[in-house]
């Protein structure tokens, strides 16, 4: 599928919480959802002050940013996947440019946060991905980089044993008739299966989060912020497992440009919205739907463990609520 170079920058700086409560993103601008706090549901396992009752919590990172490895040598000439193992194929020297600048947009990004901002990285184990890691991390002193993890579950999709072009233009082809996220290539995986392992990522992840692991002995930083660079569709499964987007959501989205990101920036109550940082209409042009931008504006105000019964998703899929 054909990248799509994303350019993202700030946005709602400086905006009170109480003027975000309603989002024109409609095909009729004249139209506005309202959002309420009808059905916003506790749960009590979640709560900071239960699971840390004689202390308080270390504070959530600020941000959670998703970096799509530089361009590598199978984007500039597939065939390179019929003589070189996948996990094996590293950046061009574009790539390897696309990755240092994108580290100094993430620097010019959080370092207005204050003077104690560090960044942790989780990085896939391909050669692509540790490449861009390396070129990335160029912009950032020793002191602003807390530590880093190589996860394979962040892993490239597995395509098979693709030595014959050919056949993997057929299988390509195949996918695309029968749906991106089910059909799973011969001795090799689907996207559906990919979502699988995201799903323990993301369990690691948060309970890194609930302890404070990568936050230097004695340290509380609240301007902490998580990179993790892995690649096109992984990320993409992990902001659908992330916020429980549906398989025709998922379809519908666009790929990262190599070297883009994406950023989940922490609202008003402690949950990740992409609209903290993102324009509507750079999240339209990934893919996001009228009900999923209703539902990250939802996200910048509502704290850990809320549920909305006001998910613009239901409503549109019981159509009987008409009646």
């Amino acid at each position: 599928m054909a990248s799509l170079p994303l350019t993202f920058f700030p946005a709602f700086l400086g905006r009170e919480p109480s003027s975000f409560n309603s989002i024109h993103c409609c095909k009729n601008p004249k139209e506005t959802f309202e959002l309420s706090s009808n059905g916003q549901l506790t749960f009590p396992e979640k709560n900071p002050l239960i699971l840390y009752p004689t202390k308080i919590p270390p504070p959530r990172p600020r941000r959670i940013i998703l970096v799509r490895h530089g361009e590598s040598e199978g984007n500039v000439d597939e065939s390179t996947y019929t003589r070189v193992p996948d996990p094996k194929i590293g950046l061009t020297q574009k790539g390897k440019a696309q990755a240092q600048e994108t580290g100094k947009r993430i620097r010019q990004m959080i370092e207005k946060d204050g003077s104690d901002w560090k960044v942790y990285f989780y990085v896939s184990p391909y050669r692509r991905t540790l490449e861009t890691l390396q070129n990335l991390a160029r912009p950032f002193e020793r002191t602003r980089i807390a530590g880093m993890r190589e996860e394979p579950r962040l892993r490239e999709q597995d395509f098979g044993n693709f030595q014959d072009r050919e056949k993997m233009r057929v299988e390509k082809t195949l996918r695309i008739l029968y749906g991106r996220f089910f059909y799973r290539f011969p001795n090799g995986e689907s996207a559906a299966d990919v979502y699988d392992r995201i799903t323990g990522f993301r369990e690691t992840l948060r309970a890194d989060i609930d302890i404070g692991r990568f936050q230097p002995p004695g340290e509380r930083s609240p301007n902490m912020n998580l990179v993790i660079v892995s690649h096109g569709l992984t990320l993409r499964v992990f902001l659908m497992r992330w916020y429980k987007w549906t398989v025709k959501q998922y379809e519908a989205l666009h790929n990262f440009g190599n070297g883009g990101m994406i950023v989940m920036e922490k609202g008003y109550g402690g949950r990740y919205s992409l609209l903290m940082h993102h324009t509507e209409k750079e999240l339209r042009e990934f893919g996001l739907t009228d009900e999923m931008l209703i539902d990250q504006e939802w996200q910048k105000a509502a704290r850990p463990g809320e549920l909305n019964y006001d998910c613009p998703t239901m409503n549109s899929f019981f159509t009987h609520f008409d009646d």
